[in-house]
């Protein structure tokens, strides 16, 4: 039997103790004589709620060493849980690697035909979309992710992939199988659609109404507003501007009011989470940078590193460092909810009960 001890206060109530480490479980039964491995704030594992591990711009990663990489990046940040939010890559063999973070699947993004990026989407017309959309849910662990908004050529802007009716056939359809559904948005008018037709979650969300956060607050819907992509709708107007001058002026308009919607979000008491949207190489283990950001624009630091921790773990059904549950946790040298940075300088990095990562 190999018991490993750490020591330090554990969140989220801070309360000081011994944290017994029992052939991959937590315990806090006294095991005398066993070494301590390290001291500091024992926080559990960090959650990526929105990753695309097996992504790259070109469409599925074809090597599975970098689909590793990818992986090895987040796990040696931390980032023990991963909630896949659309890949086109198969990655279930990653769930059986003892030394990768748990991966939650969503399969692959379901979208218009060729209103997204290409290679990314299952492309299907609107008399299709449920069934896609139930075949994907069956595939995945309880998750399905929808293209909800993309730029229409037709328009020249923002629009709505399906109709509300449709999309609720497929949330419906979804919810039949057992599974989540969340939905890329970044503009407005597909927001209402979702919301009424029962969606769990949004991702990104820039185009929320006040109304609609209140709805989402009493419904339970959650938000992952990925800042540091949202950051990037500038860039993303100035490459539409001469041929789409309408969307560029949308995504502008996006882009000035963010810091206003995540904030009235939070006030409102939507459940807010936080992920990095990283897919493709050298954008995977930068969940830390998207916790800074987040506090940057303006959200009490606790919130979130409570969201990227132990209240992310629970929404996605795991459990924090308690007694029985697998050893998925940090030890760092101060307390995360004072210093954010704490999170980007682990001490110690444990995975089902093994150290993989960290200073020591």
């Amino acid at each position: 039997m190999s018991v490993m001890r750490f020591t330090g206060p554990v969140l989220p109530d801070g309360e000081s103790r011994e944290v017994h480490v029992v052939d991959g479980r937590v315990t806090f039964e006294p095991h005398p004589g066993a070494d301590v491995v390290a001291r500091g704030w024992i926080v559990p594992g960090l959650v990526d709620a929105h990753n695309h591990l097996g992504l790259e711009d070109g469409g599925a990663v074809e090597d599975p060493a970098e689909i590793e990489a990818q992986a090895v990046a987040d796990r040696d940040t931390g980032v023990l849980l991963l909630r896949d939010c659309g890949s086109p890559a198969d990655t279930r063999w990653v769930q059986a690697r003892e030394d990768l973070p748990v991966l939650v699947r969503a399969g692959r993004h379901v979208a218009r035909t060729r209103r997204y990026i290409r290679h990314y989407a299952h492309e299907v017309e609107p008399e299709d979309l449920a069934a896609a959309v139930a075949r994907e849910a069956r595939a995945g662990d309880g998750w399905v992710k929808l293209v909800g908004d993309w730029i229409s050529r037709e328009t020249g802007d923002l629009s709505p992939s399906f109709g509300p009716d449709t999309f609720a056939s497929a949330i419906e359809a979804a919810h039949v199988e057992g599974a989540k559904v969340t939905a890329h948005c970044f503009g407005r008018e597909v927001l209402q659609g979702l919301l009424d037709a029962g969606i769990d979650c949004l991702e990104h969300g820039t185009g929320l109404s006040t109304d609609q956060l209140d709805q989402m607050a009493a419904s339970g819907v959650a938000l992952v507003p990925t800042v540091l992509q949202t950051g990037k709708f500038p860039t993303f107007s100035a490459q539409g501007r001469d041929k789409f001058p309408a969307y560029s002026a949308t995504m502008d308009e996006l882009y000035a009011q963010r810091r206003d919607v995540l904030l009235a979000a939070h006030e409102a008491g939507v459940d807010l989470f936080v992920g990095s949207d990283g897919g493709g190489t050298g954008r995977h283990g930068y969940l830390g940078e998207e916790i800074a950001a987040m506090v940057g624009m303006g959200l009490p630091a606790a919130d979130v590193v409570a969201a990227a921790s132990w209240k992310g773990r629970s929404w996605l059904g795991f459990a924090g460092v308690e007694e029985g549950a697998q050893a998925d946790f940090l030890v760092l040298d101060r307390d995360p909810r004072l210093d954010p940075s704490a999170l980007t300088e682990p001490v110690c990095v444990v995975l089902r009960g093994r150290v993989v990562a960290g200073r020591g």
